[in-house]
């Protein structure tokens, strides 16, 4: 059978291809939620999803997160995400790949992939193979390499804003930070942190990766549910979304959540469920910009690049201070601001 691309009926979006290849074991999706921005870029994602509908649930949620992020970092791109369902370390092979990358090629620019969880920059030559639509290389004239600790950089500076929001202070010396995840991004973060002198807890569903946690950053380990539960200042998300919610927002035991997983609440409703018990939620789709802004330079073909994400950054943290105002002068969630706040730059730039 050769490969089945296949539209997805959508409202919500403007494009949802679910993508199917039986000679290499292939079945994913890819998803445009916006082009008015420019072209859509966002990265790839290889999990092993229970069920094709929590794939295409992911990929959408994905996808307009990448939207808003992109509109918040002030890029000329618009949102788009991809999913392939499959265990990275058992089911990805070069083969699955060069396929995936055909399949975005049939867009012809109208969507941008790169790195993103389960996936990594080798990975993204083997894309680059079938298609030029391909950012986060290692190689080539405008590669950007591993957008990762650029993410945690913004990531880092959010968490440092909203502690200073909170508290008046900026320093993070002596500060509790309970990190959930310790992939690439949450590694760097964690490195970042500590340098700051901020002690750890931490998380993973991989023993190895704990175990080097301890060892390298002298962190305290829980098991994964217990992580909602501890006692820290700063909870910071960097795993997969939609884990504030109804059941673990009751839990939390901290004043201020930042972190760089997407789409970290499972609905507005839980940004207000925050709000209501006092703890500061810095937006995620701004705190965690900064890969995406790393991996502009290469989609732009930006010539200077570490001028290019320095003023990006540096940008980006602006906005989440004044997001983070505007919500206290109108006590109310700072995702509503933020939401409000691209969905205005998007209206403006329509017009």
């Amino acid at each position: 059978m050769r490969m089945i691309i296949t539209p997805v009926p959508t409202s919500s979006h403007e494009e949802i291809y679910h993508v199917e290849d039986s000679a290499t074991g292939l079945l994913g999706y890819i998803a445009v939620h916006s082009t008015r921005l420019g072209p859509a870029a966002g990265g790839l994602r290889m999990r092993p999803y229970d069920t094709q509908q929590e794939a295409l649930t992911d990929v959408k949620r994905l996808s307009q997160g990448m939207t808003y992020k992109n509109a918040a970092a002030d890029l000329p791109l618009g949102g788009g995400k991809a999913v392939i369902i499959g265990d990275p370390v058992q089911d990805k092979t070069p083969e699955l790949l060069h396929a995936f990358g055909r399949a975005i090629d049939t867009l012809q620019g109208r969507y941008y992939t790169a790195e993103d969880m389960g996936m990594t920059p080798a990975d993204m030559a083997h894309l680059a193979e079938a298609t030029p639509y391909v950012a986060g290389l290692s190689d080539g004239e405008f590669a950007s390499g591993d957008p990762s600790p650029i993410t945690a950089r913004g990531i880092f500076n959010a968490i440092r804003t909203a502690q200073k929001h909170h508290t008046g202070s900026a320093e993070l010396d002596g500060v509790t930070v309970a990190v959930q995840g310790l992939g690439n991004v949450g590694w760097h973060l964690c490195d970042l942190l500590t340098t700051a002198g901020a002690s750890l807890v931490v998380t993973d569903t991989d023993a190895a990766r704990i175990s080097k946690a301890k060892a390298v950053f002298g962190a305290e380990a829980v098991e994964p549910n217990q992580i909602y539960s501890v006692q820290a200042d700063i909870f910071a998300p960097c795993a997969i979304g939609g884990i504030l919610n109804a059941e673990t927002i009751p839990q939390l035991k901290v004043a201020i959540v930042a972190g760089g997983a997407n789409n970290q609440l499972a609905s507005p409703q839980d940004g207000l469920a925050l709000h209501a018990r006092g703890i500061l939620y810095a937006p995620d789709f701004v705190a965690n910009g900064g890969g995406i802004i790393n991996v502009a330079t290469e989609i732009l073909k930006v010539s200077d690049r570490p001028a290019f994400v320095s003023e990006k950054l540096v940008a980006l943290d602006q906005t989440m201070q004044a997001i983070l105002t505007q919500a206290q002068a109108e006590d109310t969630c700072p995702d509503a601001v933020a939401v409000a706040t691209v969905q205005s730059k998007m209206a403006s730039c329509a017009a």
